[in-house]
């Protein structure tokens, strides 16, 4: 449900806009439809956004007109709302006690009770997005005492959120209580920069500081860097998806590396599913590095047998299957050389609905693979994600209502095998306690409040159809 996205904020620095238009080309695999920016030189706010790529949407000329050290930067893809400019991060709100720019990655899981609040008191509002509702409750309070409100305002949020928001002449980084989504600090001489990945502060070579604490909420201002502390969680529930999927594999996030911690997938992987295979080939490109593993752990010879079209992006994060079903025959072509007669492991980071792994074990067959043998770095998908992710409902989830040989023949493998829960969380650089593993057990670590209705489906499109 709703919007996987990237966030960051730069503050103190003269060219912070230039920086932040850097750092959201580091977090582009995170969201491709729309990217935003939003500055501020102490007297003016000035902001420009559109649908598309980072670089499609920021150009030279405009970004010279976003003046001023302080700047906020937001890409996304839509689940939550439709797909419009008004949709578009950072969301800024004009008032008479200032302004406020929103950039925000996850899902409040309490979005209808909040939103029926404020309609409720009178408030109308401009977006179907839930990181408006944050803004709302902060321009309420008459008292333009923004530090000493936000704790008991954010606190009333419930579920997942990594929030940059940047009141007047300061900017707030602050994640939930249960850590589900990364956000990172660094520093580039004496001015600071938040991120969702460490990738983004790799791109402007700032120097990694530390995470923002789950539930903690970092200021940068004037003063330099305050903390603040919401009331603490039962646990911690850090995304366990970021590691299989979505973080690049250059990033650290929840402190720890990406690419060693999908090798250690595919080393399990090998480990529980061995395979009589002549090579072993990823599908890149997340399931590069657990392949890597896989093949290292089975001394069976990795072979890049699929070419990546690097001008499509990610299949994932389209907003319709249309296009989707579209990217996915142009995006990957198989090498027919490497792969003719020979007995194959493929090793896929995830599979949701089955779909995009049947077509591409069609094409390996046409190419001439003998024999096809899936390998998942993941337990099956079972249920659906209500944090961030835009996973399906638990419907379409084919690992929710078929067995695994099932899914074998409906993909068209010789072989399937999933890494199991213990094997993946084996895998991890933390402790499993740590983790949010509830599309895989459907045991959620929030109360997940009741859903919309039908009808508010409809109108805020909360539910989106993606990926596989």
């Amino acid at each position: 449900m709703r919007e996987h996205c990237g966030v960051v904020g730069i503050y103190g620095h003269k060219d912070a806009s230039q920086l932040a238009c850097l750092s959201l080309y580091a977090l582009q695999h995170r969201g491709e439809e729309s990217a935003g920016i939003v500055s501020f030189d102490g007297k003016k706010i000035y902001q420009h956004k559109g649908m598309g790529l980072v670089g499609d949407v920021f150009k030279e000329d405009n970004l010279k007109k976003l003046k001023g050290p302080l700047a906020i930067g937001h890409v996304r893809y839509s689940t939550t709302g439709s797909s419009m400019v008004k949709n578009v991060q950072p969301l800024l709100i004009n008032h008479k006690k200032g302004f406020i720019a929103v950039a925000h990655n996850g899902n409040l899981t309490n979005s209808v009770d909040l939103r029926n609040e404020l309609e409720d008191a009178g408030s109308i509002l401009q977006t179907t997005m839930d990181s408006e509702l944050i803004v709302h409750f902060l321009v309420k309070d008459h008292e333009n005492n923004y530090r000493g409100k936000i704790v008991p305002i954010v606190s009333r949020l419930e579920g997942a959120y990594s929030f940059v928001i940047m009141i007047n002449d300061a900017i707030y980084a602050m994640r939930d209580p249960y850590g589900f989504r990364p956000l990172c600090i660094g520093k580039l001489d004496s001015a600071y920069a938040v991120a969702s990945e460490t990738c983004a502060l790799d791109m402007i070579q700032a120097t990694y500081v530390r995470d923002v604490d789950p539930g903690e909420i970092v200021i940068l201002d004037k003063n330099g860097l305050m903390s603040l502390k919401l009331p603490e969680s039962k646990r911690h529930a850090f995304c366990i998806f970021e590691y299989i999927y979505f973080a690049r594999p250059d990033s650290n996030i929840f402190t720890k590396s990406v690419y060693l911690t999908r090798k250690n997938l595919g080393k399990a992987l090998a480990k529980e599913h061995p395979a009589p295979a002549d090579i072993v080939m990823p599908i890149p490109d997340s399931g590069t590095y657990a392949a890597l593993g896989y093949a290292e752990e089975s001394h069976i010879p990795l072979e890049m047998a699929f070419v990546r079209n690097h001008y499509i992006g990610r299949t994932f994060i389209q907003p319709s299957q249309l296009i989707r079903d579209f990217k996915v025959k142009v995006k990957l072509n198989p090498v027919r050389d490497a792969l003719k007669g020979k007995r194959i492991v493929i090793v896929e980071d995830s599979i949701v609905r089955g779909t995009t792994s049947r077509g591409r074990v069609r094409a390996l067959r046409q190419a001439g693979a003998n024999e096809i043998h899936m390998r998942v770095s993941c337990p099956p998908l079972i249920s659906p994600c209500f944090y961030g992710i835009d996973f399906p409902t638990k419907k379409e989830l084919i690992a929710s209502n078929h067995t695994i040989e099932e899914i074998k023949n409906f993909i068209g493998v010789d072989s399937l095998k999933y890494l199991s829960l213990d094997g993946m969380l084996s895998s991890m650089m933390l402790s499993k306690e740590e983790f949010c593993t509830a599309c895989f057990t459907g045991n959620y670590p929030t109360t997940i409040c009741k859903p919309p209705s039908k009808k508010a489906l409809e109108q805020t499109r909360c539910i989106g159809l993606t990926k596989k």
